[in-house]
């Protein structure tokens, strides 16, 4: 689908579902690719983007207008490999200009076979996206880019979207794996990885808990084997509606009475078991600079945000639950948006966004200290 090298200012062409085009030059691998355009208003941190499973099928495009200044290095990976299926920039880098940089960011994307574009007008991009809402797009390079325009747009609506999407099994580690507790373990949680982060496990790691990462379709019985003191589901790609597997592990989880905590994928797939509904968002929230309120202490954090999908939930009034009374903890205040569900009791909760916070910001990370003192609560025999 890709060849390995690009050479300087190859053509390269956009192509929007609803037919919109904009031309440019390959940055990247060369070839043909296709996913859902979306748009991340992060100016920094674009290998922990680029590295996210959630990002899984989509064409990430970059609002800030240069990308590359400090190359890549091999410490801020989130995963093994890079998971956008194409890359959309403004003004690449023509230097990399860092100490802890090992090669440039185009010699990534090409290592990795990630078709991507460059010199294109990222900001109008952004706001037609905006306006008419997430879509497929293809960017084509090289040959590929000469073909006839009817052609191409044919190909862009003919690939899949993102709407009906079953993509966990798609991302997650295909064996368990354990990340130890740093220094005193007092405590073990199994995570459900829907397409983790490996910034999760460390900050858990952080806190004397050991964490045993586990492929998504564990069951609960296999789980429930390793005796955790909580249980977390992760970030991932994908419809959550189509989650069926999840939500009953969820729920299984919600009804043995261990602490619960899940972000992003997790929110929502928590949202499901709790009895709520999801739905798609215009053109979601991507990009480190997300405003929340958590409606608890009515403070506004800075927060990390990847999600397409969000779950629909009555805010401002506790609802009934098979676990129980719930209620919406955050919201986003840009477009009141739930960003956080959680059970009265404090024995389960989520968010949509990351607090993990790879590359930042770093608001949100009392959430896992709020995990522990579920896990401690526990531990002592309350909720």
């Amino acid at each position: 689908m890709s060849s390995p090298a690009a050479p300087p200012h190859e053509p390269a062409v956009l192509v929007l579902e609803d037919g919109r085009t904009m031309r440019g030059h390959a940055f990247g691998a060369i070839g043909e690719t296709f996913g859902e355009a979306v748009f991340s208003t992060g100016m920094t941190g674009y290998q922990e983007t680029l590295t996210d499973p959630s990002y899984h099928r989509q064409v990430v495009i970059m609002t800030a207008p240069h990308i590359g200044n400090t190359g890549v290095n091999d410490d801020d990976p989130e995963s093994s490999r890079i998971w956008v299926s194409g890359y959309v920039v403004r003004d690449p880098s023509r230097i990399v200009s860092n100490w802890r940089a090992t090669r440039s960011l185009d010699e990534e994307l090409r290592t990795y076979g990630v078709v991507g574009i460059a010199g294109v007008d990222t900001r109008a991009l952004t706001r037609h996206l905006r306006d008419a809402g997430a879509m497929r797009v293809g960017i084509f390079s090289g040959p590929a880019a000469e073909r006839p325009a009817a052609e191409l747009l044919a190909a862009v609506q003919a690939s899949p979207g993102m709407v009906g999407a079953d993509l966990t099994g798609e991302v997650t580690t295909s064996e368990p794996y354990t990340v130890p507790a740093i220094g005193d373990e007092w405590a073990t949680v199994v995570a459900v990885d829907l397409g983790i982060k490996s910034m999760t496990p460390h900050r858990m790691a952080e806190r004397g808990i050991t964490v045993h990462v586990v492929p998504s379709a564990y069951s609960w019985e296999q789980i429930a084997a390793l005796s955790p003191d909580g249980v977390f589901f992760s970030n991932g790609p994908g419809d959550p509606a189509t989650a069926d597997h999840a939500v009953g592990v969820m729920s299984a989880a919600l009804s043995s009475g261990v602490p619960v905590f899940g972000i992003c994928f997790g929110n929502q797939i928590f949202g499901r078991a709790l009895g709520l509904s999801t739905y798609k968002l215009r053109f979601g929230h991507r990009g480190i600079n997300q405003p929340v309120k958590d409606l608890t202490t009515e403070k506004v954090e800075v927060t990390a945000h990847n999600h397409g999908f969000a779950v629909q939930a009555p805010i401002g009034e506790e609802f009934a639950t098979p676990f129980g009374p719930a209620r919406v903890s955050h919201v986003c205040l840009n477009d009141d948006v739930v960003e956080g569900l959680e059970l009265v009791d404090g024995s389960a909760f989520s968010v949509q966004y990351h607090p993990e916070a790879a590359a930042g910001p770093h608001d949100a990370a009392y959430l896992f200290d709020r995990f522990s003192a579920a896990i401690k609560r526990s531990q002592k025999g309350g909720r």
